[in-house]
């Protein structure tokens, strides 16, 4: 089942609709890791001023310089870690752009669904995003903890986390919300080794870009698939 929904939705990526989903997801997520770097270099010039006293030292003026530069670079490695969370995030606000190209080309019989209301979806989102992240970034302590293990942990996590997401904004469009979570829990493991496979090429530049439509496409197939064997 996996495998033939990864084809399927692999199949379809020159759709359209899939560029414009994949462009606006990159256009957006990189405009808010722009925005929130300068909003926290913008921080660390108003909270050490100008000029900053050391004690034996004295007064320098360039404790604001090497602490603005050295908050640039982390932001900037922070980022190469959060902009595949933060684009699936953000994608899922057109998930029913994804959802709808697939069901028209691969299930053309089903009736329509009417599109989840934007604010439900921003809801979702930004719950999804603050979750991925947070994760994310307790993962770095297991990093240190366990280096040899560091690549399982971040397909575990992010397997994990893709999977649960994706499913239950796919099946929400057709289910509701609570039958959602009922399918997504007794589905649970067919669910997290789908969203594995999607986590599999995150630590891969520019393919890693086009995992949250991949999977957003994937797990639509999924749920017709479950949903066809609930029946």
């Amino acid at each position: 089942m996996i495998f033939t929904a990864f084809f399927k939705a692999l199949g379809q990526l020159g759709d359209p609709r899939f560029r414009k989903v994949f462009w606006l997801g990159v256009a957006l997520s990189f405009l808010l890791l722009v925005a929130t770097t300068a909003a926290f270099l913008m921080f660390i010039q108003w909270a050490t001023g100008d000029t900053t006293t050391l004690p034996v030292i004295g007064e320098v003026n360039w404790i604001d310089d090497l602490l603005g530069w050295s908050g640039f670079f982390l932001m900037l490695i922070l980022s190469v870690f959060l902009m595949v969370p933060v684009a699936s995030a953000i994608t899922s606000l057109f998930l029913d752009t994804v959802a709808q190209a697939v069901e028209d080309r691969h299930y053309p019989n089903l009736p329509t669904v009417p599109p989840v209301p934007f604010f439900d979806g921003l809801k979702d989102s930004v719950n999804f995003l603050g979750v991925i992240i947070a994760a994310n970034l307790l993962a770095f302590i297991l990093y240190a903890f366990f280096p040899p293990a560091t690549p399982f942990i971040f397909w575990g996590v992010n397997g994990y986390l893709l999977g649960m997401e994706y499913f239950q904004l796919a099946a929400m469009r057709r289910v509701g919300r609570a039958n959602a979570k009922v399918l997504r829990k007794e589905h649970r493991g067919t669910i997290w080794m789908a969203g594995t496979l999607m986590a599999l090429p995150l630590s891969i530049p520019l393919v890693n870009l086009v995992i949250p439509i991949l999977g957003a496409a994937t797990f639509t197939h999924i749920y017709h698939k479950v949903a066809k064997s609930e029946i």
